[in-house]
């Protein structure tokens, strides 16, 4: 699920990357078949919505388990993840389920989160547009009842901070975006590391206990 500019090149270097680690990935774009050119500034739950029309989508191909799908989105697309995997917000609304979900520096909006799938969050300690404090409140006020949220967080690091384009950093919409290749190597093998220990002991077609 993409940032709120929608579709760029970004997106298709991060479905790559999950291609080539042999997972199937579907790139999602909310904006461009309704018309809209950006997001920034607000809006985008759509997205959400959007997500479980895709899982819907998938679950209908012969080569993809059902069972097995994860939900992957960055910025305002980590913001619709979030509120898609989230109990009371768009989860309840379908009874497909995600097996996990992993977000790049979203704005963690949800002060009692009750995650229905596994999470994890990576976001920069400098971070202006998705202020890192939302998401430590949001995993320390977490309820019992939810799946675990992993949070890591990235000391002097900015917003996009695995987007290669954004070297050197721009200010945009009053906020540092800037490329950190340490971080984002260490985010890449933390999601990549996340999807296997999720997706490790179950066969196609198997059922996963929840």
């Amino acid at each position: 699920m993409h940032g709120c500019n929608g579709m760029f090149g970004h997106s298709a270097v991060i479905a790559d990357r999950l291609s080539c680690w042999g997972y199937v990935t579907l790139a999602v774009d909310s904006l461009g078949p309704r018309g809209i050119t950006s997001r920034c500034g607000g809006g985008g739950i759509e997205q959400a919505f959007d997500a479980y029309a895709a899982l819907r989508y998938l679950s209908q191909l012969g080569f993809v388990d059902p069972a097995r799908v994860a939900v992957l989105g960055e910025s305002l697309g980590g913001y619709a993840a979030l509120y898609a995997v989230e109990r009371d917000m768009a989860a309840r609304d379908f009874a497909e389920r995600f097996r996990a979900a992993i977000v790049y520096y979203p704005d963690c909006g949800f002060p009692a989160a009750s995650m229905t799938e596994p999470t994890l969050i990576l976001i920069g300690e400098a971070d202006e547009a998705s202020p890192v404090e939302r998401c430590r409140e949001m995993v320390a006020h977490a309820r019992p009842d939810g799946a675990p949220i992993a949070l890591t967080v990235y000391p002097g690091v900015h917003h996009d901070f695995n987007v290669a384009l954004l070297t050197p950093r721009v200010r945009y919409f009053g906020h540092w975006l800037e490329y950190n290749e340490p971080a984002a190597k260490d985010a890449a093998e933390r999601t990549r590391a996340f999807l296997a220990a999720h997706f490790a002991g179950t066969a196609p077609g198997q059922p996963i206990a929840k």
